[in-house]
C-alpha cells in the first residue's frame, strides 16, 4: 500500500511480546488502551527506538523496518515528529529556540518543513516566543512540544498521550489546537491515548490494543460500540462526539445546524456564525420518549429510530448501563442514549422502534470550534 501503512510487527517485552498488524489507508489513526497494553512500544517502534522489534514498517511507500531483508532505518531517517507525554523541551533554550531545534533536525534540501513562525501562529505560541519554557504553564509546554515537532517536517506525527498529565478542562481545551494542526498541515498523525472522546475526535480509525494484542480495529464509533470494548469505554462514560455548524445566536444559546434540516441548540460560547464546531454529548445525558413530550425545559427534542442495543458484559453476563443507538435526521446520524435495563424493558425497545431523543443546551459541551 504505497499510500497507506502498512504494520506486521512482533516486538518482545517483559510481560508479553507486543504483535500488531495493521494496514490502512487513513491518515489520522489512535491506539486506544489501559495503561500497559503495549501503546507506547507501537510508536516507539515506529521511531526506531525498539531494537529488538522484527516484522515489517511501510509508510507510504517507504519500507522503514522489513527484518526479513535486513531493512531497517535509524531513528533520523524516519522522519518522525515524536510528542511524548512529558514535553521534554530544552530548559536552556526559549520557545523560539525548542522550535529551531525541531527544525534543525531537517536536511536543508527538503522543503516539507512549515515555518517556525506559522506553526507559533497555528498553535497561538506568537506572544511566547521569547518566553523561558521554564515559565510555561503545562498545556503551553505541550503545545510547544508539538510546535517542535511540527517544525522537523515530519513524514509522520506520534503523540503519545501528550496531555495524559493534564486536567480534564485543559485537555479538552487543547483539542481545537489539534484539530487546527489536522487542517492546517494534513499531516499523518498517529495518536495513543486511554480517553475515548479524544480518540473519536483525533482519530478517523483506532485499534484497541491489550496485553499486546489487538482486541479492535475501525471507525471509532462502531469500535467503541463493540459490546467486548464497552468496559473499557464506559469507565470515564460513554461520549457522542458530532460536527455542525453554527447557524444564528438565540437567547439562550447557538443554534447549531447538525446537518441538512436539523438543529440543535448549545450553550452560549465563543462561537461565529458559520464556524465548523465539535461537540459532546454524554449518553446519560440523553432521554429517550416514545411519544413527543411536551412542557419539558430542554430545547433539544429529535425523532429518531432505535439502531441497536449494547449491553456491558461482564462474566458472560448482562450489566451496568445499557447503550441504545438512535438515528435521526435524513443522514440517520445516530446518537447513544444510556437507559437501565428496567427502562429498556418498560419501554420494550429494540431494533425499529420509534423514539424521542431529549436532551438540554447545557448538556452539550463544546469540543472545538474552527
Amino acid at each position: 500500500m504505497s499510500d497507506g501503512i502498512k504494520l506486521d510487527l512482533k516486538v518482545p517485552l517483559e510481560r508479553f511480546t507486543l504483535e500488531l498488524s495493521w494496514e490502512t489507508g487513513e491518515r489520522w489513526l489512535g491506539i486506544f488502551g489501559h495503561s500497559g497494553a503495549g501503546k507506547t512500544t507501537v510508536l516507539e517502534t515506529l521511531a526506531g527506538l525498539r531494537s529488538r522489534a522484527t516484522g515489517l514498517i511501510r509508510v507510504f511507500g517507504t519500507t522503514w523496518l522489513d527484518s526479513a531483508r535486513g531493512v531497517c532505518l535509524p531513528p533520523e531517517g524516519r522522519g518522525v515528529g515524536y510528542v511524548p507525554q512529558d514535553a521534554l523541551l530544552f530548559p536552556h533554550r526559549n520557545v523560539l529556540g525548542n522550535l529551531l531545534a525541531g527544525a534543525w533536525r531537517l536536511p536543508a534540501m527538503e522543503n516539507r518543513r512549515p515555518s517556525p513562525e506559522r506553526v507559533m501562529e497555528v498553535l497561538e505560541l506568537t506572544p511566547l516566543r521569547d518566553a523561558d519554557v521554564a515559565d510555561l504553564s503545562g498545556g503551553e509546554k505541550q503545545r510547544v512540544a508539538l510546535a517542535r515537532a511540527l517544525c522537523s517536517g515530519p513524514r509522520l506525527l506520534l503523540m503519545d498521550e501528550p496531555f495524559a498529565g493534564l486536567d480534564l478542562p485543559l485537555r479538552r481545551r487543547i483539542l481545537p489546537y489539534l484539530l487546527r494542526v489536522q487542517e492546517e498541515f494534513a499531516l499523518p498523525t498517529l495518536y495513543v491515548s486511554h480517553d475515548a472522546t479524544e480518540m473519536k475526535v483525533l482519530s478517523r480509525e483506532v485499534a484497541v490494543l491489550a496485553e499486546g494484542r489487538v482486541l479492535a480495529r475501525g471507525r471509532p464509533d462502531e469500535v467503541f460500540l463493540q459490546s467486548s470494548i464497552l468496559p473499557m469505554v464506559l469507565e470515564e462514560g460513554f461520549e457522542n462526539v458530532q460536527e455542525g455548524t453554527v447557524r444564528e445566536a438565540k437567547e439562550s444559546g447557538f443554534l447549531l445546524e447538525w446537518e441538512p434540516d436539523l438543529c440543535i441548540l448549545v450553550p452560549k460560547g465563543d462561537l461565529k456564525s458559520a464556524r465548523k464546531v465539535v461537540f459532546g454529548l454524554r449518553a446519560e445525558d440523553i432521554l429517550l420518549a416514545l411519544r413527543p413530550p411536551e412542557g419539558l425545559s430542554a430545547q433539544n427534542v429529535l425523532p429518531g429510530v432505535v439502531r441497536g442495543v449494547r449491553e456491558e458484559l461482564q462474566g458472560g453476563e448482562a450489566a451496568g448501563p445499557v447503550l441504545v443507538s438512535v438515528a435521526t435526521g435524513r443522514g440517520g446520524r445516530a446518537l447513544v442514549a444510556s437507559i437501565t435495563r428496567q427502562a429498556l424493558s418498560r419501554l420494550a425497545l429494540q431494533e425499529g422502534v420509534q423514539v424521542h431523543l431529549v436532551f438540554k443546551a447545557q448538556s452539550c459541551r463544546v469540543l472545538a470550534a474552527r
